[in-house]
């Protein structure tokens, strides 16, 4: 599977988010990924 395609600002935003290291997000299912991205997003809107 091809790794999602992130901004360095996305990456680090997010893994500081669900504090775990980049290279952890970075091995994570898409699926997960792009749900934590989702869960991020609204939390800003709020």
């Amino acid at each position: 599977m091809k790794p999602l395609q992130l901004s360095t600002e996305t990456a680090l935003k997010l893994s500081q988010e669900l504090k775990i290291p980049l290279e952890q997000l970075m091995h994570l299912p898409q699926h997960i990924l792009l749900q934590k991205l989702m869960e991020l997003e609204k939390k800003e809107k709020n």
